[in-house]
């Protein structure tokens, strides 16, 4: 029974990251992540539910609609003005039954258009005969010009786990709609003493909320495996990463505030060590092979159980019992596992 070890130290720094860099960022280190299945949002005048959207959606903020003058929108100047974003393509040409959303997003109210790595999915604003709001159209550009036949839509976009969505009644006129989306990023890796863990020895899941809000323990992630380095696009809010080195009990757990356009970098430190296990007949002798190994806790709990002559068993910092089996045999051995000092252990089969 893998068990979290108490000791551990957690550095954040956060920063306000360009639009455009931000969103390149992104794309260069994770894939998008898929939406899912969410509570519906409430229409803005009828009865009828809209579809199912993603956790982390947003009602996108009312305001005017505006009738589009041109290409290109004014973004507002956050803490660090972001790099000029690539100008809109101009709206297309359109029969009289269609119109144009001109659409695009921005880091909260007061933040920069977002340069890429959004997904937008529109869907018709009443539900078919079945019950279903019918998908219509989705794109991926940064400020697409969505052509669509006169009528009313919900218009939905998604920046990784965060997403804003907003009614749109359509006429033959161009609208120029700026959704905005309160999400930051979170970038991780994690570190015994000054060394860099290696990205395949550890792995970190996201959950929502803080560690010590009641049960917290019983949530699920909403983002689990992520690697060294990727960018975890998250809403605004606060957060508890639980980090796993290796397949023992070196776990970690830490909270983390993310604010809306800033990627927000933690280093997690593991008290832990890289431990490898011998059955020898003498001192510096061969390893006897086919050997059943397990690690115990002082209080005997098995912390971890592994099978070979030369098995590698990462551990948090503290006091074991060693118990090989060899032959129908059984040897043990006291353990002390100091962080950052890995190393090799002889147990001697006599």
């Amino acid at each position: 029974m893998a068990t979290a070890y108490p000791y551990r130290t957690t550095s954040r720094r956060c920063v306000a990251v360009p639009a455009v860099a931000f969103a390149l960022a992104v794309l260069a280190t994770t894939a998008p992540a898929q939406p899912r299945s969410g509570a519906a949002l409430q229409p803005p005048a009828a009865a009828t539910p809209l579809p199912p959207l993603p956790p982390g959606t947003v009602r996108a903020a009312p305001g005017p609609t505006l009738v589009a003058p041109g290409p290109g929108a004014t973004t507002a100047q956050g803490p660090f003005p972001p790099p000029p974003v690539p100008p809109a393509p101009p709206p297309p040409n359109v029969k009289a039954s269609e119109g144009v959303v001109q659409a695009s997003a921005r880091f909260g109210q007061d933040g920069g258009i977002i340069g890429g790595g959004l997904h937008w999915r529109v869907y018709a604003d009443k539900p078919d005969q079945s019950g279903v709001f019918r998908l219509i159209k989705e794109e991926r550009a940064a400020q697409p010009n969505l052509v669509l036949p006169v009528g009313g839509y919900i218009v939905h976009v998604s920046f990784g786990l965060a997403s804003a969505a907003k009614p749109v009644q359509l006429r033959n006129e161009t609208l120029r709609e700026v959704f905005d989306i309160p999400a930051g990023g979170l970038r991780i890796e994690g570190r015994v003493g000054n060394t860099r863990i290696p990205s395949s020895q550890i792995s970190f899941d996201v959950y929502k909320g803080s560690q010590f809000e009641h049960r917290a323990g019983e949530r699920r992630p909403i983002a689990s495996g992520v690697l060294t380095g990727q960018v975890v696009l998250v809403p605004e809010g606060t957060y508890y990463i639980l980090s796993k080195y290796g397949d023992g009990n070196a776990v970690v757990r830490s909270d983390v505030r993310v604010q809306t356009g800033k990627l927000t970098d933690i280093t997690v430190t593991h008290r832990a060590a890289a431990i490898m296990f011998k059955l020898v007949s003498k001192r510096g002798g061969e390893a006897l092979a086919n050997t059943d190994w397990a690690v115990l806790s002082p209080a005997g709990d098995t912390i971890t159980e592994t099978k070979g002559a030369f098995p590698r068993v990462i551990l948090a910092e503290g006091e074991y019992k060693i118990i090989a089996r060899n032959d129908n045999k059984v040897y043990q051995k006291d353990l002390t596992v100091i962080p950052g000092v890995d190393g090799e252990i002889e147990v001697l089969a006599r």
